[in-house]
């Protein structure tokens, strides 16, 4: 996540959509994004649910520069207006219910002037993974540590659990998700007044297409 090749070319669109605006990220963390962002010129404030993770950021150079308010990416407000808003890393499945992933997109619209983008990176459901009958998808196995995803196909949760053996001793960690599909989140983008301008497999701008794992979105708010 952290490695130039993956950095690089979100800023550099990121970059290219915010213009001479200012730029909102949700759930900006430790700055992996906002703070390369910023050192491009651009005005980078956030919003995060985490103060230790922006205390992480503070204490980077230029995260002070960082405007951040505390608070839940789906509600909380920021003053000004915006000419970019983005949601990095599969973030909006953080979001675990269908409601509250519409109030994520009327938020972003919220902080957009017209003409506004608003960007989402988020995986594509990897339920063509599964055979009738089984809800597991394993994603990591080494000597002392296993890892896979659990799916409810029918309310759109999954979970993503870490098994750790060390010393004798298991330990389970359980992190909830709920998973959107592409034209889910093109319909809340319309409800918040906005429409789908790009859709690219990754920051490369890379064709979408039948065997993309992922999607980065570009939706353009046409509402005020």
């Amino acid at each position: 996540m952290f490695a130039p090749d993956k950095v690089d070319p979100a800023v550099d669109l990121l970059a290219g959509l915010a213009g001479e605006g200012r730029a909102l990220e949700f759930a900006v963390g430790t700055g992996r994004i906002a703070l390369p962002l910023a050192a491009r010129g651009v005005p980078v404030h956030g919003i995060d649910l985490s103060p230790a993770m922006v205390e992480q950021m503070r204490a980077k150079p230029g995260g002070g520069d960082i405007d951040v308010v505390i608070g839940d990416f789906a509600t909380t407000r920021v003053p000004g207006e915006f000419s970019l808003v983005y949601l990095v890393f599969n973030t909006i499945n953080n979001v675990t219910t269908q409601d509250e992933q519409v109030e994520c997109f009327v938020n972003a619209a919220a902080h957009l002037g017209r003409g506004g983008r608003f960007v989402v990176e988020v995986g594509v459901p990897e339920l063509r993974r599964l055979p009738k009958g089984q809800n597991m998808v394993p994603f990591h196995a080494g000597e002392e540590e296993w890892a896979f995803d659990l799916y409810e196909p029918a309310t759109q949760l999954f979970s993503s659990n870490y098994v750790s053996v060390a010393g004798g001793r298991g330990s389970l960690r359980s992190v909830p998700f709920r998973y959107v599909w592409p034209a889910e989140l093109d319909l809340m983008a319309r409800i918040a007044g906005m429409r789908l301008v790009e859709r690219w497999q990754d920051w490369d701008r890379t064709p979408f297409g039948d065997e993309s794992e992922k999607h980065v979105s570009v939706w353009e708010k046409v509402l005020d």
